[in-house]
């Protein structure tokens, strides 16, 4: 049997008000061996907030987490801030 180093990782969120009656969740992580930090999505919402529409995203975020480590989807920066800049710039 192989050794497989295992990663722990801190999952957060951050919200932000984009406007009127709409909102970002960006779904962040923190590296905990070395406290640096990444964000493997955003999610958008607007009302009316739908019961199916939580689900979906739900499910996309930990859907996202299975397939791969959120450090390997992205870079990582050693502030939240950066890493949510960095997502921003990415995803224009």
């Amino acid at each position: 049997m192989g050794t497989e180093q295992l990663e722990t990782i801190r999952a957060f969120d951050v919200w932000k008000r984009k406007g009127p009656g709409e909102l970002v969740r960006y779904r962040c992580f923190e590296d905990c061996s070395n406290s640096r930090f990444c964000v493997q999505s955003a999610d958008f919402y607007q009302s009316p907030i739908t019961p199916d529409r939580l689900l979906q995203l739900e499910k996309q975020f930990i859907e996202l987490l299975l397939e791969e480590s959120p450090f390997s989807r992205s870079e990582s920066f050693p502030t939240v801030e950066e890493a949510i800049a960095d997502h921003d710039a990415s995803f224009k």
